[in-house]
């Protein structure tokens, strides 16, 4: 009896001392207010900012449509063609210049070069038609449908060249906005030939071009004008484009695509330079219709 008195109170003792595990408490975790605001602001922000870029290219590609040219004051010379088709897979908007070869036999030089090798409408069905082919899902092909736009802007200089600017429009179905690319062509009326940087710029003058360029668009730039955000041109990229310029008499303007000189939502496609600024690099010689 005494054994299992004192085996009780051990027993007893022992329970008391027991520690039961308590399960573990879950605390929600609670992001802070002023977080969520952030955040949301931040979303809110960057999606102005896309807005603001997209209204940004819409204006840039709106100016360089409204530039004034001299179509109207050389209607006798020019011819204009206008070709549209439009097909399940792409439509082709195209306006452009020929020149009235009853007015000078060598406009045919002019003609046969813009029909046969630039508009090329039969190639660029064909070039669009076989990049077609290598998109087998019917769906992929209805959010690529193109749409090809050419237009131009053209200018003569002392009844001597023609400087025609064409620039291109593409555009796929889903896409914000279309880019843009250009060409120049300087065609010289009295010998019936096109022009090129050799013909009005000195040979072997490209970097030096190259800086002059990367003046102008430095003053520009530090004005707080539109061109902010660009950048300067490498050799390079002027080596590739020193044909793409049109001419006038007091100036050189050359044209870049998007992002070459500028994003696409900054700047513009085209820089001027006055021929004063250009003295060092221009050719002098009497073919030259820029020699003052």
């Amino acid at each position: 009896m005494k054994y299992l008195y004192v085996f009780l109170l051990l027993s007893l003792f022992s329970c008391k001392n027991d520690t039961k595990l308590e399960p573990p408490i879950v605390i929600d975790e609670v992001v802070p207010t002023d977080l969520k605001i952030l955040s949301d602001s931040t979303m809110v922000l960057d999606k102005d900012i896309e807005i603001s870029k997209v209204l940004s290219i819409k204006l840039k590609q709106k100016s360089l449509i409204e530039i004034a040219d001299e179509r109207n004051e050389l209607k006798e010379l020019i011819i204009e063609k206008k070709y549209f088709k439009e097909e399940d897979e792409y439509t082709l908007d195209f306006t452009y210049p020929l020149l009235n070869e009853n007015l000078k036999p060598t406009n045919v030089n002019f003609n046969e070069y813009i029909n046969d090798y630039y508009v090329d409408i039969i190639g660029t069905e064909a070039g669009i038609l076989e990049d077609k082919a290598l998109i087998c899902d019917s769906i992929k092909i209805d959010q690529f449908r193109e749409k090809r736009y050419i237009d131009y802007k053209i200018f003569n200089v002392n009844d001597q060249l023609v400087s025609v600017l064409f620039y291109k429009e593409n555009f796929y179905s889903g896409t914000l906005h279309p880019t843009y690319s250009f060409d120049c062509m300087n065609f010289d009326l009295n010998r019936g030939v096109f022009m090129n940087y050799e013909d009005f710029f000195n040979v072997g003058s490209e970097v030096e071009f190259t800086d002059i360029l990367n003046k102008e668009i430095s003053k520009q730039e530090s004005k707080g004008d539109k061109y902010y955000d660009c950048w300067k041109l490498s050799n390079d990229d002027f080596f590739e484009n020193k044909n793409n310029f049109v001419v006038n008499e007091t100036y050189v303007e050359y044209y870049f695509d998007d992002c070459v000189m500028c994003p696409s939502y900054a700047g513009s496609y085209s820089i001027k330079i006055p021929l004063v600024q250009l003295l060092s690099v221009l050719r002098k010689y009497d073919l030259n219709p820029l020699v003052l």
